[in-house]
């Protein structure tokens, strides 16, 4: 097996980026270096691109990128959306009744009149969103709305609910019962409070790394994380491994463990698969 047949995946947060929400320099050499020797590389996140490119900054990526959990693959330097996948207008009507119901106010992304958007409710912040907010002050996609009227206006591709374990269960088990979405319920890097995300339900890492390993006509996927949301991606890999800080359910499921997202885990281990190539 030749270098080029193999794509390597890591997820950003607490799997690449450390705990400052940034690649330690070591990463970045050892990695960049890499890529320019030939190794085929991307990342798969939760994040959109232009925040994802904001924490990866220095990272040489050529490569097409998965966003969103999978709702979308992108070429970073351009912009371009390669794929997408959006909610049905009677999933969106749903969802919005299930959420109103729950008394959640979600976070919602969408295309608004062709834009990118990040549609909240001011009214119903909480600590948590004011916190993803304040991490993304100059983000072009935000759009507050004073009284939560329009809410769920666009094409909407993603929900995120921000807030207690107990009050997002709720939600979390009607739509991971639901065959029409993909719902993920884990706790914040580094915080207390818990995400719930909504996604339609091809949209995981998973379904995206399979339609990226054929636009790129590879043969093998080689993949790195650390949460809940990262499983799929690791039961479609050829070899998965799972950074020393990842939850005990994905160390479980790893071909290996590495060293921690502040120890240079992922760079380190790329270096020692690839090294028969060089």
């Amino acid at each position: 097996m030749t270098l080029e047949k193999t794509l390597y995946v890591t997820d950003l947060d607490g799997t690449l980026l450390n705990t400052k929400d940034r690649i330690n320099p070591k990463s970045l050499q050892i990695i960049n270096g890499l890529i320019e020797q030939g190794m085929l590389f991307t990342y798969a996140t939760a994040r959109s691109l232009s925040s994802a490119l904001v924490v990866a900054e220095g990272l040489s990526t050529k490569n097409p990128v998965i966003t969103y959990n999978g709702a979308f693959i992108v070429q970073p330097q351009t912009g371009e959306i390669l794929s997408s996948l959006f909610f049905t207008e009677e999933e969106a009507d749903f969802t919005k009744k299930i959420l109103e119901r729950q008394g959640i106010s979600p976070l919602v992304y969408g295309y608004v009149a062709g834009q990118e958007r990040v549609s909240w409710n001011t009214a119903r912040e909480n600590d948590g969103i004011r916190r993803y907010l304040s991490n993304r002050k100059e983000d072009r996609r935000l759009r507050p709305l004073e009284d939560g009227r329009g809410l769920y206006d666009g094409e909407v591709f993603y929900y995120t609910c921000i807030g207690e374990r107990e009050e997002l269960e709720p939600v979390y088990d009607v739509f991971s019962k639901d065959e029409r979405f993909r719902c993920t319920l884990q706790q914040e890097l580094y915080r207390e409070e818990y995400w719930c995300e909504i996604m339609p339900k091809k949209a995981t890492k998973a379904e995206a790394i399979k339609t990226l390993k054929e636009l790129l006509h590879c043969e093998r996927i080689v993949s790195f994380g650390d949460a809940i949301n990262d499983i799929p991606m690791f039961e479609i890999s050829d070899a998965c491994y799972a950074v020393d800080n990842a939850v005990p359910e994905l160390k479980k499921l790893a071909t290996g463990i590495v060293d921690s997202n502040d120890n240079d885990g992922v760079a380190k281990c790329l270096l020692a698969l690839t090294k028969k190539f060089f």
